[in-house]
């Protein structure tokens, strides 16, 4: 990451923390703690927390596409507020769906506070959102944030009725169902980002068009690039255990390409996935096997091609956001 992006998400994260801080203390003290501790900001018990949040990758696409089309970064502020709000929501659930227990080498929302609390923090944290963006009084900004919810959801959706489906057959997933599934659940809230940083920031309906359409090409590749590390990530660094998806069978991009490349890897995997491959062993195991079948290299090849798609599209509606366009060479980056 270059020193002039690092400078640019360190600017945002300035901008965005007094905002945040301001939409929790509306929250009851209970459910502002909870929240507090979602966002990194306290421990389980309350005491400060050295723990960092994410990068605000977000709330940078709002921030820059907004200053793209003229605008000030202030302006953006309600937006990238909004889409780091719904972000903290999605992961306090998704964790619950996932019964993942850590989330950035600490417990997971539903680990320290039980499921119930869990949820009752998402939806607060979701309110907030809804609620802060409403108060800009932008129709139009309002809009692009109801319409990703909804695609938000319909792609989490389709994401867990996937692990329903056999690995191979006529009811397997497909590479293009995997696309399409990726494009919602967070294609969505990329694309709402950009679209309302440029909504915001005084830009024209024709631009936010276009740059929604980024954020869902971009979405697809951060989608490709967390299967990646769910499978080879180091656990020092995503903050999971090793093999991760693998232990819970989710249908990711890796693995349905390696099936779908058939050979003598891809059937092995078939037979070990089949069997229910949840130790240490058979784990290992077929990530091994999704590599030699060509799984990982095409999961890089075609999160490569979407950020270049997305990029292409950027230059044709902004040409001169040039650390918008480092941000957008991040999101798979961070897989090398």
């Amino acid at each position: 990451m270059t020193s002039s992006l690092t400078d640019t998400l360190g600017r945002v994260r300035a901008l965005l923390e007094p905002a945040l801080r301001d939409a929790v203390a509306g929250l009851h003290p209970w459910g502002g703690d909870m929240a507090a501790f979602s966002l990194g900001w306290t421990e389980a018990d309350g005491t400060p927390a050295g723990a960092q949040g994410g990068k605000a990758l977000r709330p940078a696409l709002a921030v820059l596409c907004a200053e793209a089309v003229g605008g000030s970064p202030e302006q953006a502020v309600p937006g990238a507020l909004a889409v780091e709000l719904v972000h903290a929501f999605s992961l306090v659930h998704d964790d619950i769906i996932d019964h993942d227990e850590q989330r950035r080498h600490r417990d997971s929302v539903w680990k320290a506070f039980g499921v119930g609390p869990a949820v009752l923090t998402g939806d607060a944290l979701l309110a907030l959102a809804i609620n802060r963006l409403a108060a800009t009084g932008n129709g139009p900004a309002m809009h692009r944030l109801s319409a990703a919810l909804v695609e938000l959801v319909n792609g989490q959706t389709e994401d867990m009725a996937f692990e329903d489906r056999p690995w191979t057959g006529r009811n397997a997933v497909t590479l293009d169902e995997y696309c399409a599934m990726a494009a919602r659940k967070t294609g969505s809230l990329l694309g709402c980002a950009a679209a309302v940083g440029v909504t915001l920031g005084g830009g024209s309906a024709a631009q936010a068009d276009q740059v929604h359409e980024v954020g869902r090409e971009l979405g697809v590749a951060f989608q490709i690039a967390d299967d990646l590390l769910g499978i080879w990530g180091d656990p020092d660094v995503t903050g999971k255990p090793v093999y991760s998806d693998l232990r819970r069978g989710k249908k990711t991009l890796p693995v349905l390409a390696a099936l779908a490349a058939g050979g003598h890897a891809a059937g092995d995997l078939a037979d070990l996935l089949a069997a229910g491959a949840t130790g240490d062993e058979p784990v290992r195991q077929a990530a091994q096997l999704i590599e030699e079948a060509g799984g990982r290299a095409f999961a890089m090849e075609l999160a490569d091609r979407r950020v270049a798609a997305a990029l292409a599209a950027l230059d044709a509606c902004l040409p001169s956001a040039t650390t918008l366009r480092a941000l957008c060479l991040t999101l798979v980056d961070r897989t090398r």
